[in-house]
């Protein structure tokens, strides 16, 4: 399938404004430039109610947002999707992520919790994973202090964001608890090394770039022995069985986009349930690009749908 003219339009755009890759620049650069490209693109998405608070992490206190779809009705908890931001483990917050998570809220009908992990190179691998689990326990724990049900709760997130979730998946199935009704994996990196087929192919040229990957992965590792490690590179995990069911999304002009496949095709052969769709004429983080994408509205959609599919399951199972 030809590349998307909407997403070809937005890479014109990057190209015509001639901005530095992020590897070009300092970490406190990067996001700064990430924050206002995702500005640019997004769209507003109204909702209830947010707001913001601090829980207990293993380095510092974490802070999270918890996004309320709609009044809460007489006694009822509304189930969780636990939500952890992309930016290659070094860029992104809360507020780049903001109407993404708005929309899976409101059209899942359930709390969205975004967790604003610890990045690099300040905090190296494995802070973000550790304050991400430090928030998924937490609510495991706490859920009915802001409304939800711990007995119905989903992990999710995209690129960066989409590792974490893969990991905590695992790490939650190793601990018994949280017990997970579903992942959403929004094209993820999942690999020890960026050598698939897909990231030579898209190396350049379509908006996340295989030295961007690399810088961003030089960030958050302090050694290439930590490559093999399954909490890095979920698709080294000796053991991917008794997963909670996924939804896996790739992009066709995604440099992830073939390890994305494969993590999908290892959750299938250890007998789990997994979704597979590839939107095969967008680029790496079209999910942000509302205000110029369409299919960043249907993928998000089409996210929230299998959330509620997954939530109504695991309400029906106890």
């Amino acid at each position: 399938m030809p590349l998307d003219p909407q997403a070809e339009d937005v890479l014109g755009l990057v190209k015509k404004a001639g901005l530095p890759e992020l590897w070009q620049l300092t970490p406190g650069q990067a996001r700064e430039q990430y924050m206002l490209r995702v500005a640019k693109l997004a769209t507003k998405e109204e909702i209830f109610r947010t707001y913001d608070r601090r829980v207990p992490g293993p380095g510092q206190d974490l802070a999270i947002r918890v996004y309320e779809p709609r009044a809460a009705k007489p006694a009822e908890r509304f189930p969780i999707l636990v939500w952890f931001h992309g930016g290659g483990f070094v860029v992104g917050n809360l507020d780049t992520h903001d109407h993404a998570c708005r929309v899976l809220a409101t059209q899942s009908d359930c709390l969205v919790v975004a967790v604003d992990y610890r990045l690099s190179p300040e905090f190296k691998f494995p802070a973000a994973v550790d304050d991400c689990m430090a928030v998924m326990r937490w609510l495991a724990l706490h859920a009915l202090e802001i409304g939800g049900d711990p007995t119905r709760m989903a992990v999710g997130g995209d690129s960066a964001g989409g590792n974490l979730a893969a990991v905590c998946a695992i790490l939650a199935r190793n601990d018994g608890y949280p017990k997970l009704a579903f992942q959403l994996l929004i094209y993820p990196c999942t690999a020890p090394e960026p050598e698939t087929p897909s990231h030579r192919k898209f190396a350049e040229g379509h908006l996340l770039t295989r030295n961007t990957i690399t810088w961003f992965y030089k960030q958050y590792v302090r050694s290439a022995k930590e490559f093999g490690d399954f909490r890095f590179a979920p698709l080294v995990a000796e053991d991917l069985s008794n997963l909670p069911p996924a939804l896996v999304l790739v992009a066709g002009y995604d440099p992830l986009r073939d390890e994305g496949v494969d993590y999908a095709k290892r959750l299938i052969e250890y007998g789990n349930g997994v979704t597979l769709v590839n939107y095969e004429g967008m680029i790496h983080g079209f999910l942000l690009m509302g205000g110029a994408i369409d299919a960043a509205k249907r993928a998000l959609a089409e996210s929230a749908a299998a959330l509620r599919r997954a939530f109504a399951a695991s309400a029906r199972n106890g």
